[in-house]
C-alpha cells in the first residue's frame, strides 16, 4: 500500500496563508452540500471570518487544531473544543471534521478522527463528543471508528442549499 498523498499535523497558531487553506476548505465542504453551519453560498469573508475566530482559540489554548496537507494544500481538518465547564474538564466536542472533496475516500477521514483522538488524551480528555448528520458519510465513518450512537435529534439543522437534516449524538470513551 503506498503512502498516503497528504499529512497531518496540529497547528499552535494559525496565519493567514493557513486561514485562507481553510477557508477554502470549508467553502468546498459547504459548495459539496456538507451541513457545518453555514449556508449556501459561503463567501470567502464569511469563511475566513470563522477561521480567525478559531484560530484565537487555538493561540488562547482552548482548541486543538489539526490539519492535513497534501500537494495542493490544506485538505483536511478537524478541531477538539477543549474549552469546557469547570465540571467537564475530562471531555472535549469534536468539531468540524473536514475533508476537502478532491481527498476523499483516501482514509483521510479516520486518519484524522484517529488523531483528534490521540491529541485528546494528549490533553488529558478522556470523552469525546460530536454530532453528524443522520446517515451520512460522516455518520457511517464515526460508526466504524467505534464511537457510540447516543441518538437521533430530527429536524435539528439545515442542509446548507436548504432544507432540514436530523443530526446524530456520538461519543467515544478514550478510557480513564
Amino acid at each position: 500500500m503506498p503512502p498516503p498523498a497528504w499529512s497531518l499535523r496540529r497547528l499552535t497558531s494559525v496565519d493567514e496563508a493557513q486561514i485562507d487553506g481553510l477557508a477554502s476548505l470549508l467553502i468546498d465542504c459547504v459548495e459539496g452540500g456538507a451541513s457545518v453551519g453555514f449556508m449556501q453560498p459561503l463567501t470567502r469573508d464569511r469563511a475566513s471570518a470563522f477561521w480567525r475566530r478559531i484560530a484565537r482559540g487555538v493561540a488562547a489554548g482552548e482548541r486543538a487544531l489539526l490539519i492535513a496537507e497534501d500537494a495542493e494544500g490544506i485538505c483536511g481538518t478537524v478541531q477538539l473544543v477543549l474549552d469546557q465547564p469547570e465540571n467537564q474538564p475530562h471531555r472535549a466536542d469534536l468539531a468540524k471534521m473536514l475533508v476537502h472533496r478532491r481527498a476523499r475516500r483516501q482514509g483521510l477521514g479516520a486518519a484524522l478522527m484517529r488523531a483528534a483522538e490521540r491529541t485528546a488524551r494528549d490533553c488529558g480528555r478522556t470523552l469525546l463528543v460530536l454530532d453528524a448528520v443522520t446517515g451520512g458519510e460522516a455518520a457511517r465513518l464515526y460508526a466504524s471508528l467505534g464511537w457510540v450512537r447516543v441518538g437521533e435529534i430530527p429536524g435539528y439543522a439545515l442542509f446548507p442549499q436548504g432544507g432540514p437534516c436530523s443530526t446524530t449524538v456520538f461519543y467515544r470513551n478514550l478510557g480513564g
